[in-house]
């Protein structure tokens, strides 16, 4: 069910939830967290429907910010979806006009779940600094998408320098079944001997192949180089450099990987790329920073641009 609050404001948005809640067709209870898109009015859909698929494992109250155009007269309007249109949620879509337009702490205050924690995610253009924007201030995780941005790599660049604990970005969160897989080669270094060298291939606008390059370059500690595929090809071939014989990881499409060991059969591992709302909800787990993307996007990244490790294939 979705209701529509044209030229409202957020004590009749809240009233109006208070109201569908007496007659039943909104609950509460169980909600978790709030999570709030920031976004444009025109690009919510995508959010909203891998938000919505997200609330199945994390049930949530859903405010959505959908910037509309600061030339028009200003006014709010609001959109409240329920039921089969909100997953285990409730979608509250607040678009502002005029004065109301940029993102404002003030239109989602009165909203928010009382105790439970805010999560805000940029899912197109990301703010200045994530932790100092109007909602980032007030949020416990803030989720970016450097991926979504015109210069990738330079998105990732300035999420190093504005990083602050609690920032994640979902170039991250895409590696997360890459870096698995590696571990698990890594683990077997003591009896094939250690990594010499390391080798990395992705496309030009892909920050989740610099991020892992930057993760891999940090925790060995090796020479690297990193080669840019074409655009929209995403990460392709790790390679790991052994005296006993090179280990290979290959994506050649956007499925499936051969993983290849000295000694051993070709393995068909099944890599596929990861979709909005799995790397959404596996960011929903944890509300604590995340340590290790700190380290990396802050000093593994760096290191990696400065030694000018990325090369064109």
């Amino acid at each position: 069910m979705i209701v529509d609050l044209p030229d409202t404001t957020t004590s009749n948005i809240t009233k109006q939830i208070v109201k569908m809640r007496e007659q039943g067709g909104v609950v509460t209870l169980g909600r978790v967290l709030t999570l709030v898109v920031i976004t444009q009015n025109g690009l919510e859909e995508d959010a909203i429907t891998a938000a919505n698929l997200a609330s199945r494992e994390h049930p949530c109250r859903i405010i959505v910010l959908a910037a509309g155009s600061p030339d028009e007269p200003t006014r709010l309007d609001g959109e409240i979806r329920v039921g089969g249109d909100a997953g285990a949620s409730e979608v509250i879509v607040l678009r502002g006009y005029g004065e109301l337009a940029p993102e404002s702490e003030s239109l989602v205050s009165a909203l928010l779940l009382p105790d439970a924690p805010i999560v805000a995610w940029w899912p197109n253009g990301a703010p200045e600094s994530a932790s100092e924007s109007p909602v980032g201030r007030i949020a416990h995780r803030r989720i970016t998408d450097s991926a979504n941005q015109a210069d990738p790599r330079e998105a990732l660049k300035h999420i190093a320098e504005t990083y602050r604990a609690g920032d994640t970005d979902l170039a991250w969160t895409r590696l997360t079944n890459w870096r698995i897989q590696l571990a698990a080669v890594l683990d077997q270094e003591d009896s094939a001997g250690p990594v010499t060298a390391l080798h990395v291939e992705g496309a030009s606008d892909s920050p989740s192949t610099l991020l892992l390059a930057a993760w891999l370059h940090r925790a060995l500690g090796v020479p690297i180089t990193v080669a840019e595929d074409p655009r929209g090809t995403g990460i392709r071939r790790v390679i790991m450099k052994r005296a006993t014989g090179n280990v290979e990881l290959h994506r050649p499409g956007t499925l499936e990987a051969i993983l290849t060991q000295p000694g051993q059969p070709q393995q068909q591992i099944s890599l596929p790329r990861r979709s909005l709302q799995d790397c959404l909800a596996e960011e929903l787990r944890r509300l604590d920073p995340d340590e290790v993307f700190g380290e990396v996007v802050t000093l593994g990244v760096k290191k990696l641009l400065a030694e000018e490790k990325v090369v064109t294939a």
